[in-house]
């Protein structure tokens, strides 16, 4: 044992002696060499994006591909510690005045912009999305852990937060607003990958040959700073097809954070994903799989050694079954018939009551409303109004604007701080609007001050305010306060020992908030607008000023002088589309349609009108442009094809048909008497052929010339309960069946965001002519008439054709599913339907001489009493073998036959690519003869 314990020993002490000999040269005799090599040689492992797949029409046709472009990158390598902020500073600096010095603008995707008079203020239009923003600069999870200050945070105030020694030190002082933006723009980028390091952050797109060569020589002092060449993505023909195919951008943490573990390890934060659209549907589809890079680089970020390379895959490429020529015929159909019922209708009147108008189709367009559109659509900036670089119709318009204002909120105030105050109702018109907007707009939706969901609605007092009108705002709040429906907490001092003092905080609060308030401006302005005081010419004048439209020095001196008639003048640019009705965002401005083949379930056209320039919001946003589309009047964003929904009214009747005939309460040979009135039931409604009537007529002819007593009495009769006796729920109920049976009980199938809809569950004998509660989009509409186009087969509609490789080589050969076939509705039941569609298409003045063997049905709904009713027209064509079924609705167009003459020019096309040039010219449509009734 002693031997061995020996030989244990010498072999310890052996073995020791090397690694201590080893360990002194190589930290003693060799330490230095090695600091320095490791130093200069940093192994990095780098992911290679991966080129996004194209999205090609049925044809082949791109509607969405990719360019190599050059971009400004950096890497956050700069080390942690007390003097970081200042560093990397200083880098971005620099970077941003390279890049501007050619003519090249770093990145605004921040949700914060300025206005023209160099204001900071909020992208976002909804409070919510303001607070989720708020929130995500904070670094906080949820909106719930932001305290009440952070809530009421300004623009300006989360600028001075960011700006602020713990976060990016930046020097408001020493620098404009302006040049603070961009700055902030870079950091909070680059704080969105959590700053990695060896994760780029993009600080410029698409930059010059001269931009990126300057940085490449600056390099040594740029610490991070790369040129890379990205893929960016680009749209030929985006404002027809945004609605559709969306756009791309860098994912959010909100979106990173709702992915699967699985897809957790495909994404990082720095991924450009789909954001809307077949972009966002398709997104795994068309990403691509990512390379990656391992190599040696120096401390200026130069490589010196690839060890390995794994090239990136590309994604696959979509084909949609859209063919492009006819999605951009539809669209321009669709605009120019809008622009012919904006003429139609326009007047040059200022200021209008629609209460006056005898009937929803003669409700006019007052000009007044059309010039206050230039500023509250923002065809024209109101905020450059008093910019040091205004001219001659600005500044006028900014101080008549001016006096306006400070006489406007002196009433408000003086109106707010009397205990005898006017009641509302006996308030003029124009201070019940600036009333209604503070309680409404600014306490409840703005700021939340005002907690409803903390109101009884039964209060008396609330009842005075809400529905008699019989009470002053005044009395209002100060009551509200002492029921704790206003939350004083959001008020920057909420430490007061009475009611009285709260209020006046509250009065405060609302003087300065309405100051700074755009949308109190545009109030200010429409009612300036309405008395004359701002004239029509001055606003149709800026639009030259601020470039809206070429100048046009004859046309501009002629508004001013008065030699040139501001509604001549906008009748013509609406008239020739150089000011188009998406701008104005008037009744009617928007318009949805959905082309189809009935025998495949392919859509070939899905038409949202207005549409957008989706190249702005891809890639890298355009801040600006977002927001004004997103705080427009014309909801540029609610695509009208698949997410609005209104009542089907007319174009629901061949689902009563089919319920009627297949139920047996009626048959081909059954005859009902028409006479105005239906006095079943009560209130009694009326055909709307009143004080005259149809007679007597048969299902094929109801159909024809849409006649509401035919189909309230068949409503009427599904009614009948087994006891002989009308119950509305029963008829209800089987109607909702033969709803189902159409599809119309479920989305459309569209692989895009779509509403969902509502079935009638009320009224049973108004709800037979698609009136009720039942609630369908233009795309729902559009399968159900499909179904009747092909007698029975319901498809989950597609966009979708196939999916190929980068090299052509299918993948997936996408199809609609059958969803139903409705082998319960027989052939007779078909033949009478489709029977009276086709007498209605023929007996229809809309489509006589068109030339075409077409099938269809008109509608309206009305919305509201004040506007004009919704049109919609849904058809096939030709009618003895279905090729196509369309279904088109004009939001507040008037009359269906303004969507059935949509319809028809579509048809033809169609059927005829030639007759392109001749219907679809680039000025406001004609207008047939209204179709009476619906």
């Amino acid at each position: 044992m002693r031997n061995r314990l020996v030989m244990l020993i010498v072999v310890f002490c052996l073995t020791s002696s090397i690694l201590i000999g080893r360990l002194f040269y190589l930290q003693i005799i060799r330490g230095e060499d090695y600091l320095e090599n490791y130093e200069l040689q940093i192994r990095r492992t780098t992911t290679i994006p991966a080129t996004r797949g194209n999205i090609y029409d049925r044809n082949g046709s791109l509607i969405a591909y990719n360019e190599l472009a050059y971009s400004v990158t950096i890497e956050d390598s700069i080390p942690s510690g007390k003097d970081k902020n200042e560093l990397l500073n200083a880098v971005l600096d620099k970077v941003l005045s390279i890049v501007e010095s050619h003519g090249d603008s770093v990145i605004s995707s921040f949700g914060i912009t300025l206005n023209s008079s160099g204001e900071y203020q909020f992208t976002q239009r909804s409070e919510t999305q303001r607070l989720r923003f708020v929130a995500d600069v904070y670094g906080l999870a949820t909106i719930d852990k932001l305290s009440a200050d952070q809530k009421n945070q300004t623009a300006a105030e989360i600028i001075d937060y960011l700006c602020s020694e713990k976060r990016y030190d930046l020097d408001q002082e020493s620098h404009d607003a302006a040049y603070i933006l961009k700055m902030i723009n870079m950091r909070y980028a680059m704080s969105l990958t959590s700053y990695s390091q060896y994760m780029g952050t993009t600080l410029a797109s698409d930059v010059s040959d001269e931009t990126a060569a300057a940085i490449m020589e600056n390099k040594d002092s740029l610490t991070g700073v790369d040129i890379s060449e990205e893929s960016l993505r680009r749209y030929p023909d985006g404002e027809y097809f945004a609605s559709i195919v969306g756009y791309t951008g860098q994912i959010s943490q909100s979106e990173y954070d709702a992915l699967s573990d699985e897809d957790k390890e495909r994404y990082s934060l720095s991924d450009i994903v789909g954001k809307t659209g077949i972009e966002q549907t398709m997104d795994s589809v068309l990403q691509g799989t990512k390379g990656e890079s391992t190599f040696y680089v120096d401390n200026l970020g130069k490589i010196l050694d690839t060890v390995s390379r794994k090239e990136p895959e590309a994604g696959n490429d979509v084909y949609l079954t859209i063919d492009k020529d006819l999605q951009i015929y539809a669209y321009n159909l669709l605009e120019e018939k809008l622009a012919g019922i904006i003429l139609n209708k326009l007047r040059n009147v200022l200021d209008y009551d629609p209460a006056e108008a005898k009937s929803q189709s003669d409700i006019i367009i007052p000009v007044g409303d059309a010039y206050n559109s230039f500023i509250s659509n923002e065809i024209i900036d109101m905020d450059h109004f008093g910019s040091a670089d205004a001219q001659t119709a600005e500044r006028t318009v900014y101080g008549i604007f001016q006096e306006k204002k400070t006489s406007t909120l002196s009433a408000i105030l003086s109106e707010m701080q009397n205990p005898d105050a006017s009641a509302y109702r006996d308030l003029s018109e124009e201070m019940q609007a600036y009333m209604s907007y503070i309680v409404n707009d600014v306490l409840d939706d703005q700021t939340g001050l005002l907690l409803t969901d903390r109101i009884d609605t039964s209060d008396p007092t609330y009842t005075a305010w809400r529905s008699d009108e019989s009470i002053s705002l005044y009395t209002f709040l100060n009551y509200a306060i002492t029921q704790n429906w206003i939350d004083t907490s959001l008020i920057d001092d909420s430490s007061y020992s009475s009611s009285e003092e709260i209020y006046q905080a509250l009065v405060n609060y609302l003087q300065e908030y309405l100051n700074e308030d755009s949308d109190f401006d545009k109030l200010l302005y429409e009612y300036l607008i309405k008395s004359g005081s701002v004239s029509g010419a001055y606003i149709c004048a800026i639009t030259y000023e601020q470039g809206v439209l070429p100048m046009d020095e004859s046309a501009y001196n002629g508004l001013l002088d008065g030699s040139v008639s501001a509604y001549s003048w906008l009748y013509s640019k609406i008239d020739n589309i150089e000011i188009t009705p998406g701008q104005l965002a008037l009744d009617p401005c928007s318009g949805g349609l959905v082309l189809t083949d009935p025998n495949t379930g392919d859509v070939l056209a899905c038409v949202s009108y207005p549409g957008y320039d989706n190249n702005r919001l891809a890639n890298t946003m355009d801040s600006a442009y977002y927001t004004q589309l997103n705080t427009g009047d014309a909801n540029t964003f609610y695509n009208r094809a698949t997410q609005e929904l209104t009542a089907p009214g007319s174009t629901f009747k061949m689902v009563t048909s089919v319920a009627g005939l297949t139920e047996g309460v009626i048959d081909g040979g059954t005859y009902l008497s028409c006479n105005g009135p239906f006095t079943k039931v009560t209130p009694s409604p009326r055909c709307w052929i009143y004080p005259s009537g149809h007679g007597s007529l048969n299902i094929t002819r109801a159909l024809q010339v849409s006649c509401n007593n035919f189909f309230y009495e068949v409503g009427y009769r599904l009614g009948i309960d087994e006891n002989g006796n009308y119950n509305s729920e029963t008829g209800t109920d089987k109607l909702a069946k033969y709803a189902e049976m159409f599809g119309l009980g479920q989305k459309s199938g569209v692989e895009i965001s779509e509403s969902s809809p509502q079935i009638s569950t009320e009224d049973s004998v108004r709800s037979a002519i698609g009136q009720g509660n039942s609630n369908y989009t233009v795309s729902q509409l559009n399968r159900y008439v499909t179904a009747v186009a092909n007698r029975g087969t319901v498809y989950d509609l597609t966009l979708i054709d196939k999916t190929t490789d980068s090299n052509g080589k299918l993948i997936k050969d996408y199809s609609a599913e059958v969803i139903n076939t409705m082998d319960e509705v027989s052939s007779t039941t078909w033949d009478l339907v489709q029977e009276g569609m086709q007498r209605m298409v023929a007996n229809s003045s809309t489509f006589t001489g068109s030339g075409i063997s077409m099938s269809g049905k008109t509608g309206t709904a009305q919305q509201s009493s004040l506007r004009s009713t919704h049109a919609l027209f849904v058809g096939y064509a030709p009618s003895d073998s279905p090729e196509i079924s369309i279904a088109i609705r004009i939001a507040y167009g008037y009359t269906s036959s303004y969507a059935a003459e949509v319809a028809r020019d579509l048809v033809r096309i169609y059927f005829n690519r030639d007759l392109a040039g001749e219907l679809i010219t680039g000025t406001a449509a004609d207008l047939g003869t209204a179709i009476s009734g619906d």
